[in-house]
């Protein structure tokens, strides 16, 4: 009972800590000895003191020294925390990240440079910065990317043999070179396993979706007197939830409708419908215009229901609307493996690889199908209708349908992901020295399933009574060979086609995509001399780096439909299918990068001075297609009491275009987009989206200064409090800008530019909008990270704190001719731009109930933001309302009754109080109702786990 209560209390007070304790996610103490989480003891195995390395820095040997912001968490403490079953899932927890991609993330079947070919990609974001500012590590060494607009998907990472995650908030490109503008994520793996490890879980949501299977292990031995084996292996799958609109009673098919001014603002609503479609067929042309199709053959009214105040949509009624998938199913399989040998006491030789193999299906919605020219003697249409057009004088009408009767839209993507490095170190005298040799390669198929072939879809469509048999056939089988497999389709009723008709109209496309990266590095540091206040040390470090991308489609942008023998829906610039992909030559670019960076005490033991240190690094970086730059840093560390050091930083960063941003090739993507025809107007249109790349793009350029403290007063032993304070100023920012953006159209209108991204008549009257990168806008944020952590005793039994905050009120995105976007506090946002919460708080509490029970708590809470980061924007209701989960994982040790060194049996409850997602939108996207929670938000409800694990 006495347990029973102490839990109780115990999860009750965590809300409460989370939400009270104004703190940060920085932790320097690293190289101190002490354990990143009082909850998760060091394992035996673990990497000596003398073997760590500080995550920002080459030349500092202990994290206490460092200058740059750094949070240190140990993985047991994240997965107990946040059970998800990956680490990378857990990290996306703390508050320094938002805006990361994931699962549930909007699915994606096209091949934009948002995505990276996989719309549920697993991709870190620092700061909401963007992904590719933000460079991930694998122990030291860059990771080599995964997805073709060079960012990684960090599922490549092997999770079993990971003991800590590292992350550095501050520009630190001096240090690792490019795309470190707004940190490094460096996972630190356990080179020194011994024995074996095994565990399996396996989780599923309240409401009987969502559920998820994952087994994996380790094993490592020493190999004679001087060499050391290890390697794991794991295995992941997820169901997903398959349908966003009808999973969660919540989420009613929620969208903004309006057009966000005064006297029509955005207002959130429920059972949102597109007017202009219907499930069995809305004719939109003639006599029997306004009529649908509800039933098989049978034509009713259309049910207009409730005006939203935009043109697309409305409230009920028989309007139709998409079924997205909420989170994608997935599997993936991951292998790693490592080998060291000492050759001799002072040199030392390793070789590891990996790989992830992974898959993950997101659906899109139904076949929307615009505009259809049907004939009206129609073989399918019944004769009553066909007697009213021909009455009229009407040879064709028009209809617009959502195809429920076929499957969705299902975009597949597979990965294979490859990763060998091999490396050589060892010591001469007071010098280390190192060299390393990596090679990446990452393959990527997308194949999109159920999509219309465009002839197909015409010839099937125009259904006619065979003369010589009676039967009904395609109009150009009797004509034409090319067709006499052709099945004839019937769109008249929301069940009216026929499996064969299904079967013979869609059809796939698919894109093979191929990312390689080689590089070679080298570093050298040692203590050249001493100064009066202690040793110099200093690092010089030299890198090469080679990467290339090539891609091929099976239906090209190129790819037009032949209207031989075709009637209708068919013209000289009809796609062949709606979704295309690129062919791409093999584009490559290669780096050049030589750096020196040196750590200089200069005050010991004075008075307000225990120690005073400076920290320089400077680098050049040269590209083959972008450009020569320096980057620089330059930081220190003041110890004035041994409770109390401040630190500090300022840096010059780049990130330089990717081969991605340089050379993407054209694709061409068909959607539902609003048009403003004029700058008082606006329209749904169904219109293709063509994106390209940019080779005369340069490199960005950052400025980043962070200033912090660091408190562990000696009066409460095991109590840290950090804060620091951060300013990040982005200028020559690659972005990417989208025609088919309101904001973007109204710029055209209001100061005449971006309006080459819109054009007009594209294939007769319908517009087109482009999407293109451009060196032209500046990205400013600042803000305060926070973290205070305790670790006791109470009741004689261990118990530990922490908690972490950010608060970053404001992302500025500046662009010319454009209104300035604040993302700061903002929900879903133009050109891709994910939630930023403006205040995050991650608190974790872990407590050894008994000698065989351990109680964790981790609490995630944001606080409200604002549904856009264009002030010019007029809403209704502003603000998406905030929104707290609480995790609960009970752990109970079994390792006496299975005779081994460890074993325990958990279970977990995810999002314990069932809290739901509240309710949102996106502003531009009116015509796809049913977006209704936003992406830093999981959609899965309260969820169970349990698992085991054994060690020996």
């Amino acid at each position: 009972m006495k347990s029973k209560y102490v839990a109780c209390s115990l999860l009750a007070s965590v809300s409460a800590v989370g939400l009270a304790l104004p703190a940060l996610a920085q932790s320097a103490d690293r190289g101190r000895g002490e354990a990143p989480n009082a909850a998760a003891p060091a394992e035996p195995e673990a990497a000596s003191a003398q073997d760590i390395i500080v995550t920002g820095s080459r030349v500092i040997r202990d994290g206490s020294a460092s200058p740059t912001p750094l949070t240190t968490v140990a993985t047991d403490a994240l997965l107990a925390a946040a059970p998800s079953g990956t680490i990378s899932d857990a990290l996306n927890t703390l508050p320094v990240f938002s805006g990361s991609r994931n699962s549930f993330s909007n699915p994606g079947s096209n091949a934009t440079g948002v995505q990276g070919g996989n719309g549920n990609a697993n991709v870190l974001n620092l700061r909401n910065l963007g992904a590719t500012r933000t460079l991930v590590l694998f122990d030291g060494h860059r990771v080599p990317p995964t997805l073709f607009n060079s960012t990684v998907d960090v599922d490549i990472i092997p999770q079993e043999l990971i003991q800590s995650v590292d992350v550095v908030t501050g520009g630190v490109s001096a240090v690792y070179g490019s795309d470190a503008v707004s940190g490094v994520v460096n996972y630190v793996l356990n080179r020194k396993f011994n024995g074996f490890r095994a565990h399996g879980e396996m989780g599923i949501s309240q409401y009987g979706d969502a559920a998820t299977r994952n087994i994996g292990g380790a094993f490592g031995t020493d190999v004679g007197d001087r060499g050391h084996f290890e390697m794991s292996l794991q295995h992941r799958e997820a169901d997903g939830i398959l349908h966003r609109a009808t999973a969660r009673s919540w989420d009613n098919l929620a969208s903004l409708q309006g057009a966000g001014t005064a006297t029509n603002p955005y207002t959130l609503l429920s059972n949102v419908r597109l007017s202009g479609y219907s499930f069995g067929g809305k004719i939109t042309s003639g006599a029997l215009s306004g009529m649908t199709f509800n039933s098989n053959g049978v034509l009713s009214p259309f049910n207009t229901g409730t005006s939203t105040g935009s043109s697309c949509c409305q409230i009920g009624g028989d309007g139709a609307y998409q079924d997205a998938s909420m989170i994608a199913p997935s599997t993936a399989t991951q292998v790693f493996g490592r080998f060291d040998y000492d050759l001799t006491d002072d040199v030392h030789v390793f070789v590891q690889g990996g790989g992830n193999f992974k898959k993950n299906t997101s659906y899109t919605g139904w076949n929307q199908l615009a505009s259809l020219t049907l004939s009206s003697t129609n073989a399918f249409l019944p004769t009553a209708y066909q007697d009213q057009l021909l009455a009229a004088g009407q040879s064709t009408f028009t209809m617009n349908e959502i195809w429920s009767g076929a499957p969705r839209i299902a975009a597949t993507s597979q990965t294979r992901q490859i990763y060998v490095n091999a490396g050589i170190e060892g010591s001469l005298g007071a010098w280390k020295w190192n060299g390393t040799y990596t090679h990446g390669s990452s393959r990527l198929k997308t194949v999109v399933k159920n999509l219309p072939n465009a002839e197909r879809l015409s010839a099937a469509l125009d259904a006619v009574v065979d003369p010589a048999t009676g039967n009904i056939v395609c109009n150009a089988s009797l004509t034409n060979s090319a067709y006499s497999n052709c099945v004839p389709l019937n769109l008249f009723g929301p069940t009216a086609a026929s499996q064969a008709a299904i079967d013979y109209v869609l059809g796939s496309v698919s894109y093979l995509s191929h990312t390689t990266m080689d590089a070679a590095d080298a570093a050298i540091s040692g203590t050249p001399f001493s100064t009066w206040a202690g040793p110099v040390n200093v690092a010089l470090s030299a890198e090469w780096r080679r990467l290339s991308f090539n891609s091929s489609g099976s239906t090209t942008p190129t790819d037009y439909a032949d209207c031989t023998s075709l009637r209708y829906n068919c013209t000289a610039t009809t796609a062949l299918y709606p979704t295309t992909f690129p062919d791409s030559d093999t584009v490559s670019q290669s780096v050049k990068e030589a750096a020196i960076e040196a750590e200089i005490p200069l005050l010991k033991d004075f008075v307000l001075a225990r120690s005073l240190n400076l920290n320089v690094a400077a680098r050049y970086t040269s590209y083959s297609t972008s450009g020569d730059y320096w980057t620089w840093k330059l930081g220190g560390v003041w110890e004035i009491t041994d409770d109390l050091k401040l630190r500090g930083t300022l840096s010059r960063d780049i990130r330089a275009p990717t081969l991605y941003d340089l050379f993407q090739p054209t694709t061409v993507v068909w959607g539902n987009y609003t048009y403003l025809p004029t700058s008082t107007t606006s329209t749904a249109v169904y219109a293709p989206s063509i994106n390209e790349g940019n080779p005369n793009l340069t490199a960005e350029v950052g400025h980043t200064y962070t200033f912090g403290a660091v408190y562990k007063p000696h009066f409460v032993p095991g109590l840290t409090l950090t804060v620091d304070y951060y300013h990040t100023i982005i200028d020559n920012a690659i972005t990417t800008v989208q025609g088919f953006n309101t904001a973007t159209q109204q710029s055209c209108y209001n100061s005449g530019t971006y309006c080459d991204l819109i054009q007009a008549n594209y294939s007769g009257t319908t517009p087109a909008f482009y999407i293109r990168p451009y060196n032209l806008s500046k990205i400013r944020t600042y803000g305060i990270d926070g973290e205070v952590s305790y670790a006791t005793r109470l009741g004689g039994q261990p118990l530990s704190m922490r908690v972490l905050v950010n608060y970053q009120p404001h992302i500025y995105y500046e662009q010319p001719g454009a209104v300035t976007v604040d993302q700061g506090g903002a929900g879903w946002g133009a050109n891709g731009l994910m939630p930023s919460p403006s205040v995050q708080v991650s608190a974790f509490l872990g407590y050894q109930l008994t000698d065989t029970i351990k109680i964790d708590l981790f609490e995630k809470y944001r606080n409200k933001f604002r549904r856009s980061g264009v002030a010019s924007h007029v809403f209704a209701d502003p603000y998406v309302s905030s929104y707290a989960t609480t995790n609960l994982t009970l752990t109970f040790d079994t390792g006496s009754a299975w005779k081994v060194q460890d074993s325990a049996f958990y279970v977990s409850v995810t999002n314990l109080f069932n809290a739901k997602p509240p309710l949102s939108g996106y502003y531009s996207g009116q015509s796809a109702a049913g977006q209704s929670f936003e992406f830093s938000d999981d959609p899965t409800g309260r969820a169970f786990l349990v698992g085991f694990r054994v060690k020996g």
